[in-house]
């Protein structure tokens, strides 16, 4: 689970034009300290992801508030990634994120050779997004990975996995993948 800073939605649970509130786009665990939220009530709007590798790909990072140690497992590929002295805060990766992630109100896509891409990067093909895995690439589907083929070389593709979160990828950080990815 996700959200972008804010509501999105209006009081007939409907989204309105805006898509985000903030910089600050984060995937949440679904359960934590047994809270109990009501779905597109009265504050943030929720989104659902269906697992780490597409929120990553959506942009969001790991919350530092119900995914404390996966937060800072991130920040800490993230300070090895980029080279930084320091680890870096939310609000500077963030504002790294916002700008890789969106070009005007559309999503950036960022071109880039599948033999360069980590695993848990996300891209497409006409045939629709593909997550790779080892030498292979996962179809993606709102209800899992459905359908494998080998990775191939020498080929350029449009990457929404934002670049930031890809260097991070590459930097040893592990998401977490729906159960369908482990399915041969």
């Amino acid at each position: 689970m996700g959200n972008r800073g804010g509501r999105l939605h209006d009081d007939d649970r409907a989204l309105g034009r805006r898509r985000w509130a903030s910089r600050q786009w984060i995937c949440c665990r679904l359960d934590f300290k047994d809270r109990h939220r009501k779905v597109w009530g009265n504050s943030y709007t929720e989104l659902f992801f269906l697992d780490e590798v597409t929120a990553l790909a959506a942009g969001h990072r790991p919350c530092f508030v119900c995914r404390r140690n996966d937060a800072q497992a991130f920040a800490g590929c993230w300070q090895h990634a980029l080279k930084l002295r320091t680890r870096p805060r939310a609000e500077e990766m963030d504002r790294r994120l916002h700008a890789e992630r969106l070009d005007g109100r559309e999503k950036r896509r960022h071109r880039r050779k599948l033999d360069d891409l980590p695993d848990g990067a996300i891209f497409a093909l006409e045939e629709g997004a593909f997550a790779v895995r080892g030498n292979k690439l996962l179809r993606w589907t709102p209800a899992g990975y459905d359908a494998r083929k080998r990775r191939v070389s020498a080929t350029v593709v449009d990457v929404l996995t934002p670049p930031a979160i890809l260097a991070v990828l590459e930097a040893g950080y592990r998401p977490q993948w729906h159960p369908s990815a482990e399915e041969s």
